[in-house]
C-alpha cells in the first residue's frame, strides 16, 4: 500500500499567462501536494473520482508521470472532471472561478468501489486531506470519510489536515463548516492551517490563538502558515516562529500552501524536526509562487 494517500479533487486548470492568454493544466489543493510529495521521493497515491473523457485520461496520465499511484481513482462513465480558472492581480494574488458541481469527485465515497478506497486509506502510513476535500462531499460521503479516518488513526496512521477554508464551497453555511471541521480535527494528528483562512472561519485573532484552539481538539503537531510573516510551529509542548529566509515577490500565489505542506511532510517523514521541516516548506513555496499555475514545470523544479 502507498505510504501516503492524499484525498480530494483534481481539476482541469486554466491559468492566465503574462501574455494574457490562458494555458491548460491540472490542479487541486491536495493533488498539488501529492505532486510535490512525489517529487520529493515520497510514495504517494491519490484518491478521487474522475470520468471517462479525454481530460480524465490526461489527469491520470499526468499523475502517473509524476509517480503518483492511481489505483484509488474511481471512474464514473459519462462524467467529466471539474474546471477552474485562475486570474492573478499585479501582486500575484489569485482569484478562482469554478465549474465543478457535477464532478464525480464529489461522490468518491458513494460510487461503486468506494470501499476499496477506504481500505487503502486505512492501511496508509499517512493520510492527507483539506477543508476543500470536506466541502465537496454529501453528508453520506462525509460520514464514510470520517469513519475511515477514525479507523486509519486507530491503526496508527498520521492524519494530516489543512483547513483551506473557502466560503463559497460551503455556500455561506459557516455553522456546518465549523461542525465538519471539528469532526475532522478530532481525528487529526497534524494540522497545517493558513492563518487567514482560520481567522475567516473561526475569528482567530492571531496564529497563536489558532494553535491554541486546534490543540483543544487533541492535535499534537500544528503549523500555522502566515504568508510573509512565516509559520508558527507548535509541537512537543514548544512553540517557535519560523521566518522565511529569503522573501520573494510572487508572480502567482497558487499552491503556495500546498507546496509548503508537501515539503514539510516530506521532511518530517524523513525524520527532520518540525522547525527544519518548516524551513523546507518555505523554500519550496518561495519557488512555486515565482511561476504561474499550481505545478512547477519539471525544469524549474529541478
Amino acid at each position: 500500500m502507498a505510504k501516503v494517500v492524499s484525498i480530494g479533487e483534481v481539476m482541469v486548470e486554466f491559468s492566465r499567462g503574462a501574455d494574457a492568454r490562458y494555458g491548460l493544466g491540472i490542479g487541486g489543493d491536495t493533488f498539488n501536494t501529492a505532486v510535490y510529495l512525489a517529487r520529493a521521493g515520497v510514495e504517494v497515491a491519490y484518491a478521487t473520482a474522475l470520468g471517462d473523457d479525454r481530460y480524465s485520461e490526461q489527469i491520470v496520465a499526468a499523475a502517473e508521470a509524476e509517480n503518483i499511484g492511481t489505483k484509488h481513482i474511481l471512474r464514473a462513465p459519462g462524467r467529466m472532471p471539474g474546471l477552474y480558472v485562475i486570474d492573478t492581480d499585479t501582486f500575484g494574488e489569485r482569484t478562482f472561478s469554478y465549474w465543478r458541481d457535477n464532478a464525480p469527485a464529489r461522490e468518491l465515497f458513494e460510487l461503486p468501489g468506494w470501499e476499496r478506497v477506504a481500505e487503502a486509506i486505512i492501511e496508509a502510513q499517512l493520510v492527507y486531506l483539506s477543508g476543500i476535500t470536506l466541502s465537496i462531499y454529501s453528508n453520506v460521503g462525509l460520514g464514510r470519510l470520517l469513519a475511515t479516518l477514525e479507523f486509519a488513526r486507530e491503526r496508527g496512521a498520521k492524519v494530516v489536515f489543512d483547513g483551506n477554508y473557502r466560503p463559497r464551497n460551503w455556500r455561506g453555511d459557516v455553522a456546518r463548516a465549523r461542525t465538519v471541521y471539528a469532526q475532522a480535527l478530532k481525528r487529526c494528528t497534524l494540522a497545517l492551517p493558513t492563518f487567514e483562512d482560520e481567522a475567516m472561519l473561526w475569528s482567530d485573532g492571531s496564529p497563536a490563538a489558532t494553535a491554541e484552539r486546534l490543540s483543544t481538539f487533541g492535535v499534537g503537531e500544528i503549523v500555522v502558515k502566515n504568508g510573509a510573516e512565516g509559520a508558527l510551529v507548535v509541537s512537543g509542548g514548544t512553540s517557535q516562529l519560523v521566518a522565511i529566509a529569503e522573501p520573494v515577490t510572487p508572480v502567482d500565489t497558487t499552491a503556495a500552501g500546498d507546496s509548503f505542506n508537501a515539503a514539510y511532510l516530506a521532511a518530517r517523514l524523513d525524520g527532520k524536526p518540525p522547525a527544519l521541516a518548516a524551513e523546507a516548506g518555505h523554500a519550496l513555496a518561495g519557488r512555486v509562487i515565482q511561476h504561474r499555475g499550481a505545478i512547477l514545470p519539471r525544469t524549474a523544479h529541478a
